[in-house]
This record gives structure tokens, C-alpha cells and sequence, in this order.
């Protein structure tokens, strides 16, 4: 990690921390999304099964929406631009981008998993700074794959497309509505490939049979190979004057 990635971090947590209306924004909307959650499911037994998968889910959503969306932004407005052209590499300005995005990220990751813990009272098992480091991960992933998308997108319209695209077919699949298993064989095949299943699997495996972090290897390695894959690819990606 160079100086670069630190400062281009910095001033992207800078940057949205003075934005009021997003940092409200950031809080507010996973609060009702978790509110509606709770509110819609129910039985208490049924919420405990599906809150996991949806808290991944949602990870996934905000931290790919929020990424995108500012990195589309920071295209638009040139900036992206004159990083390009500064003596640094790609590689550690996609880090630094990924640095500052995460931390927001994160404080969305945080607000949906305690509110439904501690407000929701959802039952969990597991060690709590496992289940969380594990939902750091689902998020670096998110972080990475809106980086990637956003190179693609011209404006925030085409940048919501990849949403029903990309987003959406991982809601279907992961195991979320209906268990993996119990799909057909192309979709079961299909699901193997996409990281939210990886992410539905291990938060399911912490937080309602009490693995470790030891235990669901296969999750985390999928889920980092992922996030270093589309890190590189976003890196590799990024060119001048592709607004």
C-alpha cells in the first residue's frame, strides 16, 4: 500500500463525509430497508433462517450501488482523468478508491447487521467479530465488482442497468428465496459461479450453525479470489478519456 492509495483514500472519505445529504442517505436507507425486512417476515423462526442471506445481499446491493455510482461520478468530473495522468499507477488508484468506498461500505454493513440484532433481536450463533470480519469480506467484494462495472458505464443510467444485469440473477440464485440445492441442475451450475452464493453459504454457516472462520475456507477463498480478480481487472480497465 503506497502513499497514493492512502491520499487518494483520504480524499474520497473526505469528500463524502462533507456531502451531508449522502452520509443521511447511508444511514437512513438501510434502516428502513432492514425495518421492512423485519416488519414483512412473519415469523420470528423464518426471520432468523433468512436474515443472514439477506444481510449478504444487501451488502452486496449497497456497497455496488454507493462504488459505482462515485466512481461513475469521479469519471464524469474529470478527476478520475487527472489521477490518470499523475505518475502513480493504476493498480494504486483503484486501491485507493477501493480504500475510501469500503469505509462507507462498511458503516452500511454495520448499521443493517446490528439493527437486526439488536432491534430486530434476530438469534444468531457463531463468534460476532468472525461474522463480521466475514461480512467485511462479502463487502470488499461488492466494492470491487461496482469499481469493475463502473468502468463499462458512461452515465448513472447504464450504471443501474448492470443492477437487474448483475445484481439480480445473484438474488435469484444464491439461495436466498429458495435453497440452492433444490434448483435445477444448469441454474445449481450457474450459482457455483457467482460470489453472493459463496457470501449466503458462509454467513448462513456462522451465524446459524456457529462455524468459524476455519470452517467455511471454501467461502472466504472464493469470495477473496474475487475481490483480488475484479481489483485487477478494474486496474487493467481504466483508461483515459473513457467518459
Amino acid at each position: 500500500m503506497t502513499s497514493s492509495t492512502l491520499s487518494i483514500a483520504q480524499r474520497i472519505i473526505f469528500q463524502l463525509a462533507r456531502d451531508r445529504r449522502t452520509i443521511v442517505l447511508l444511514i437512513i436507507v438501510p434502516l428502513v430497508i432492514a425495518s421492512l425486512v423485519g416488519v414483512s417476515v412473519p415469523q420470528k423462526n423464518i426471520l432468523d433462517y433468512t436474515a443472514p442471506a439477506i444481510i449478504a445481499t444487501l451488502i452486496l446491493f449497497f456497497g455496488f450501488l454507493l462504488t459505482g455510482i462515485s466512481f461513475l461520478r469521479e469519471r464524469s468530473q474529470g478527476t478520475l482523468e487527472r489521477l490518470m495522468a499523475a505518475p502513480i499507477t493504476r493498480l494504486d488508484i483503484v486501491g485507493g478508491y477501493l480504500l475510501g468506498f469500503l469505509l462507507f461500505a462498511m458503516l452500511q454493513t454495520l448499521i443493517i447487521f446490528f439493527y437486526m440484532i439488536y432491534v430486530l433481536d434476530i438469534n444468531y450463533q457463531g463468534e460476532l467479530w468472525q461474522i463480521l470480519v466475514f461480512q467485511v469480506l462479502i463487502g470488499i467484494g461488492a466494492v470491487c465488482l461496482g469499481t469493475f462495472l463502473s468502468v463499462f458505464a458512461r452515465n448513472e443510467f447504464q450504471m443501474m442497468q448492470f443492477i437487474p444485469l448483475i445484481i439480480l440473477p445473484q438474488v435469484f440464485l444464491c439461495g436466498l428465496l429458495w435453497p440452492v440445492s433444490q434448483m435445477p441442475d444448469y441454474l445449481q451450475w450457474i450459482a457455483k459461479f457467482l460470489p453472493l452464493t459463496y457470501g449466503v453459504e458462509g454467513i448462513r454457516a456462522m451465524m446459524l450453525y456457529g462455524d468459524g472462520l476455519l470452517d467455511i475456507g471454501k467461502d472466504i477463498g472464493v469470495l477473496a479470489a474475487y475481490a483480488v480478480g475484479l481489483l485487477v481487472l478494474a486496474a487493467l480497465s481504466l483508461r483515459r478519456g473513457a467518459v
